[in-house]
């Protein structure tokens, strides 16, 4: 692995941010809001503010977009990087049907096991890039952790309705 520095492609680098944006996007355009989920539905304890989601979002998106960006710009071996992209893309798909199960469909406690599936598939997307650029893997940190709150989220609303 030869980790050299490349000339940043800044077109490929906002075609990577703005399909993880697009990602996020379409899933809450599918999702039709969440603002009068928890009208119907009683909130869990520790719910943040409705504004706080999309603004979070949309910063991780974007890190996400730009760690894949950084893995498939790498100097790695392409057997290294192709596996680790579909991790990433596989993720990308898995979170974007998360809220549509957990929102559009209501189906809370499926959408638990897809939560959970998601936090695997990030973990292993973070050690999978970690070992072709340590920063591309550790830039995703808060997103593990922002979906390992949302887990909570999904598990406790999923327990109390």
């Amino acid at each position: 692995m030869n980790n050299e520095k490349k000339k940043i492609n800044i077109v490929e680098l906002l075609i990577y941010i703005i399909s993880a944006e697009l990602a996020g996007v379409l899933s809450a355009l599918l999702t039709g809001g969440f603002g009068s989920f928890f009208e119907k539905y009683r909130e869990p304890p520790l719910l943040p503010p409705a504004w706080l989601f999309p603004a979070v979002w949309t910063i991780l998106y974007a890190v996400m977009g730009i760690s894949a960006y950084m893995i498939k710009n790498s100097r790695a071996y392409k057997d290294d990087i192709y596996p680790a992209l579909k991790t990433y893309w596989t993720q990308l798909f898995v979170n974007f049907t998360w809220s549509i199960v957990f929102f559009r469909l209501e189906k809370l406690w499926l959408s638990v096991g897809i939560i959970i599936f998601l936090l695997v598939l990030i973990v292993k997307m973070i050690v999978d890039f970690r070992r072709i650029r340590p920063t591309a893997g550790n830039i995703n940190i808060p997103y593990l952790v922002w979906v390992l709150f949302a887990s909570y989220l999904n598990i406790a609303a999923a327990a109390i309705n």
